[in-house]
């Protein structure tokens, strides 16, 4: 099938997950540089381009697992959106815990570091748009709320 025949509703899709350690109250953010589809992208949840033999929820477990060394339990799918700076890529973000005996984390693949922050200030390290949707969620986890 040639994608470029299409006009529209073809996306290149991501599947991010907003990976929360309840015992740390702090969510994971890792480092990318030099994105090949967003160059301005550094700072970013965790996650990946999804495979045609896995569920989406699985496919982002097993991409947290390759970029971070976590294993982590998808709990709900929060949100989706095209990225203002590549309409072409769609977005869909996932609530994720840290599974309670995983390994500990560490930076592979094509994220070059990794760090714990607290909810609010994830996105203050993002170089690419924030839906308000997302700062939403992120306050309202900060806040015990969810």
């Amino acid at each position: 099938m040639d994608w470029k025949n299409f006009g529209k509703g073809v996306f290149l899709v991501n599947v991010l997950g907003i990976v929360y350690d309840p015992k740390t109250k702090k969510i994971l953010i890792g480092k990318r540089e030099k994105d090949k589809y967003v160059p301005q992208l550094s700072w970013c949840f965790p996650g990946g381009g999804p495979t045609y033999k896995h569920s989406l929820s699985m496919s982002l477990r097993m991409s947290i697992k390759r970029k971070t060394n976590l294993d982590v339990n998808v709990l709900d799918c929060i949100f989706a959106r095209t990225l203002p700076e590549n309409p072409e890529i769609l977005l869909i973000y996932y609530f994720c815990e840290v599974v309670e005996d995983s390994e500990k984390p560490k930076a592979m693949d094509d994220l070059k570091e990794i760090k714990w922050v607290k909810p609010t200030e994830a996105t203050k390290s993002f170089t690419t748009s924030v839906d308000p949707v997302i700062s939403d969620f992120l306050d309202a986890l900060e806040k015990g709320e969810i």
